[in-house]
């Protein structure tokens, strides 16, 4: 069996999310994202595109409803011991499905939690999920209850998180080398991706960034590779995932030279990143990290230039996205918390001048100083 935890392990997860569900009244938790999947049972695949969907009582039993491709991704990789399956074929309401293999396991009115904000989990089959147990049960929104337990890491998580950092770090360095005038984008992105499958990484949860030129702009993935030029910034954020664990960093890199707006640029971002890491600590929330940011960022004069947010948690993730819940937005209440694995992202981009600068990295949070998940300096890179 691939669990990549021990049952020990496991099992206290569920005990506690045991705890919550009782706390909370209600009779069973359905969850639908594959992160929570994982993180409870061990259960890994990327079957989530179609319906499924995992039953959690308040007594602690477990079903699994999923296709006949999975049944033995899941005997292989979870501690999941009832697995049902919901046919393929015309005319099949997989929701109805799921309603007859749970509907003894609940009393008639009782109240069901729902992980509605779960990417399987889209309209349509929602409205589905609610039709099917309209008259039986009370549905609720309950899409933050294992979010919320996963924020905190064990001591076993944070190994896979480290060793993520690792693989991200060398994943940067073999990038970085191939950003020279005359090579393209993809050149850059064939060694994070090739470095990070190499040491024994995962695909990444979101695709990969990288720009030259006009596309440093753009701090979300697009087709069509450009080439680096003479001079140039080059802008790229990346995740090398290890057991699903995500780490993160973000870069802007010059190349031939640095003007003196862009070394302005870099020096606020530094120091707006020191400003947040002084406050990864118990005392202080997600929303105090975006405040300090934005104080740096805006004093310097680049208002402007800056986003609104400037982080978020990370944690396992599969596609679409590695961005986890919380984010770090304004006046998001959200406390800081030791075993807290968080993204920090300075990024400026001033479409006018046409100029982009970014620093970015990954922290666990601590009873002490923040611990850093790159050895990398934050000296501005600049290739010639």
């Amino acid at each position: 069996m691939a669990l990549h935890f021990t049952r020990s392990e496991l099992e206290g997860r569920q005990k506690r999310l045991q705890e919550e569900v009782t706390r909370l009244g209600l009779s069973g938790l359905l969850i639908f994202r594959q992160e929570s999947m994982y993180w409870l049972t061990g259960y890994d695949t990327s079957g989530y595109s179609q319906f499924q969907c995992l039953w959690f009582g308040v007594t602690g039993d477990m079903v699994l409803l999923t296709r006949s491709a999975d049944i033995r991704q899941a005997r292989l990789t979870s501690t999941v011991d009832d697995v049902r399956v919901w046919v393929d074929q015309h005319g099949t309401n997989p929701a109805e499905t799921l309603f007859g293999a749970i509907r003894d396991r609940f009393k008639f009115g009782s109240r069901i939690g729902v992980e509605y904000g779960a990417t399987t989990l889209n309209t349509q089959r929602g409205k589905l999920v609610d039709a099917a147990f309209a008259k039986d049960a009370n549905l609720e929104d309950a899409s933050e209850l294992i979010s919320a337990l996963r924020l905190i890491k064990s001591p076993a998580e944070l190994v896979y998180v480290r060793e993520a950092g690792r693989i991200a770090d060398q994943a940067w360095r073999n990038g970085l080398a191939k950003c020279v005038p005359g090579n393209s984008e993809s050149d850059i992105l064939a060694e994070l991706y090739g470095t990070v499958l190499k040491a024994g990484g995962d695909p990444a949860a979101g695709r990969f960034v990288c720009g030259a030129g006009d596309n440093a702009l753009q701090c979300r993935y697009f087709t069509g590779k450009g080439t680096i030029g003479e001079i140039d910034q080059v802008t790229v954020e990346f995740a090398a995932a290890y057991r699903h664990y995500h780490v993160v960093l973000m870069r802007t890199a010059l190349v031939g030279q640095a003007s003196a707006t862009q070394r302005r640029m870099h020096a606020a971002a530094v120091e707006a990143l020191a400003a947040c890491q002084q406050r990864l600590k118990r005392g202080f929330t997600f929303g105090d990290l975006f405040d300090a940011h934005a104080e740096v960022l805006d004093r310097h004069g680049f208002q402007h230039a800056r986003l609104n947010a400037c982080g978020y948690s990370l944690g396992t993730s599969y596609p679409p996205t590695w961005m986890e819940w919380p984010m770090a937005y304004a006046g998001n209440p959200v406390p800081i918390a030791p075993g807290m694995v968080i993204f920090l992202h300075m990024i400026l981009l001033d479409s006018e001048a046409r100029l982009a600068m970014s620093l970015g990295e990954t922290f666990i949070v601590t009873d002490e100083a923040p611990e850093r998940l790159s050895a990398l300096d934050h000296f501005l890179p600049l290739m010639r």
